[in-house]
Order: structure tokens, then sequence, then C-alpha cells
């Protein structure tokens, strides 16, 4: 197999793969991206914590907070320091649930999928300076009628919520 790398850049890469498959020679274009952290967090209420955030081309998207993986980063570790800097929350203990990978055709990207409950509040958000997002807290039952109204858009959002009911029996 050989690589050539095209970009570079913060987040993600792009590279041209020349390589073998059932004794045919095959190209393919591939986004390289080191994955994610998602979190599905409940306040100590319940409520679910996500974050209404600016996300171009689309504007604002209602989310579950998540980031990317930063080089040598576990997931796990990238999950608590997310929540903390998007909602300002902490949470005791998270349990991985689901990862998924959202563009198999083309992308390295896997998007692995927290439960944390009981999360409280510590402090303010920390942000990037790219980032524009603010904490809305919403109860399941709205959240999973705005998915299906299609009034979510997001797939860590979707995959995970649907993910969480089904294993809990509740879809």
């Amino acid at each position: 197999m050989k690589k050539k790398t095209i970009y570079d850049g913060k987040i993600l890469g792009l590279s041209i793969y020349e390589l073998s498959v059932n004794g045919r020679k095959i190209k393919r274009e591939v986004i390289e991206h080191r994955g994610a952290a998602a979190i599905l967090a409940f306040d100590e209420t319940g409520k679910v914590l996500l974050v209404k955030q600016h996300r171009f081309p689309h504007g604002y998207v209602l989310e579950i907070p998540a980031g990317t993986l930063e080089k040598g980063e576990k997931p796990l570790e990238c999950a608590m320091r997310e929540i903390q800097e998007e909602t300002g929350h902490v949470a005791k203990k998270m349990k991985h649930f689901l990862t998924y990978y959202p563009s198999v055709g083309y992308n390295k990207e896997a998007i692995h999928c927290f439960v944390a409950e009981n999360v409280r509040k510590i402090s303010g958000q920390a942000l990037d300076d790219d980032e524009i997002m603010s904490v809305v807290k919403m109860d399941m039952k709205k959240l999973v009628n705005m998915i299906k109204q299609g009034k979510i858009i997001d797939s860590k959002t979707i995959c995970a919520v649907l993910t969480f009911l089904a294993k809990k029996g509740k879809i």
C-alpha cells in the first residue's frame, strides 16, 4: 500500500492511498482524523446537556458535547476535558457505550460515545477562540421528538441518544 499526503491541517488531513484489493489496484481518497469523543450527559434532574453550536455551513446546530482527540489522548480523557470546556460541568465517572464511524467510505474518524449521569456545574465554559456555543438542557422525550422531526441533524447526537435508549430497552 502506498500513501500520499495531500493536506495536513489542524484537525484533519487528506491522503490518497494506492492499494490492491482482491488483485485489483485501486485508489482511495481518505480523510485522516484522530477521532472524537462525545458525551450524553445528564444533570442531577435527569435533563440532557446539549450545546447549541455554530457549525458552518449549517448555522446553529443542537448537539451533545464533543471534541476531537488531541495527539496521544485517550477517548475518556477527551470526553472528561470536553464536557468541562463546553458546558462547565464535570462528571465523576463516564461509561463508554458506543464507537461508530460516521463516514466509513472515505474517513478514518471514529466517534467514541460516553454516558455521564449526575453531572454538576463547577465553572463557566472554556471555549476555543473559534467556538461559538451555549448550553441547553432538555428532557429526553423532547430530544427524541426533535430527532423524529428532523430538527436534530447531528449524527453523533442521533446515534448516541438512540443507541442509549435501545440499550435501556426503551425503543
